[in-house]
């Protein structure tokens, strides 16, 4: 660990104590936070002056449903969905990821984060509608990618990769409309053709 990095462990841990977990892996800080303690950990993490994070990188959703056991955190109350944040100290100059578990997996909901720093506004709406993760305090959560009438969460790892419908121009209507999707699902296999000797090996 580089003394930066200790250096950030150090004042993580002073201004945070027990409401975190800590990891170090390849030169990097996860902090993993409980979704009730999410909100006022954010607010430390951009105030305290031995912290400063005052940029959001990126925030993005996981699914975690078929990650090899589970979700890898003691926090995990509901451990198949999670709200992964990067952020950014420009006056100590660290980096930092910070990650909250949706305690509910079938109604997965987190505090929002916007009120702190405005770039989550969009990140936080992507994630809504990819993954279907709530943002409690959000005030414009919305679809952004998908249309507005999209059945599902298309990255979640449940979601089929044809979808449920499709949508086409109907001459007749004159217009857009939806139909069930008429793509047959099949699994394809790509063809391999080695050569007897290949590279030289018998």
């Amino acid at each position: 660990m580089t003394l930066s990095l200790h250096n950030l462990q150090a004042a993580l841990t002073e201004a945070l104590g027990e409401q975190v977990q800590l990891e170090s892996h390849l030169g990097e800080l996860t902090l993993t936070v409980k979704a009730a303690d999410y909100l006022s950990v954010a607010k430390t993490l951009h105030d305290h002056p031995a912290l400063a994070f005052e940029q959001l990188i990126d925030l993005c959703g996981v699914d975690y449903s078929s990650y090899k056991d589970g979700a890898p955190s003691r926090f995990a109350d509901g451990p198949r969905f999670a709200v992964v944040s990067h952020l950014l100290s420009i006056s100590h100059n660290w980096r930092l990821r910070v990650r909250v578990f949706a305690p509910d997996d079938d109604f997965p909901v987190v505090p929002s984060i916007n009120e702190i720093w405005n770039a989550a506004n969009w990140f936080e709406r992507e994630a809504f509608d990819l993954f279907g993760i709530i943002f409690e305090g959000h005030l414009d959560l919305r679809r952004i990618l998908t249309d507005y009438g999209f059945v599902g969460h298309p990255f979640r790892k449940d979601f089929p990769t044809s979808g449920y419908v499709e949508m086409r121009y109907d001459e007749a209507q004159k217009r857009v409309i939806y139909q069930p999707v008429t793509i047959e699902p099949r699994e394809i296999t790509p063809r391999i053709i080695r050569e007897d000797h290949y590279g030289g090996l018998q």
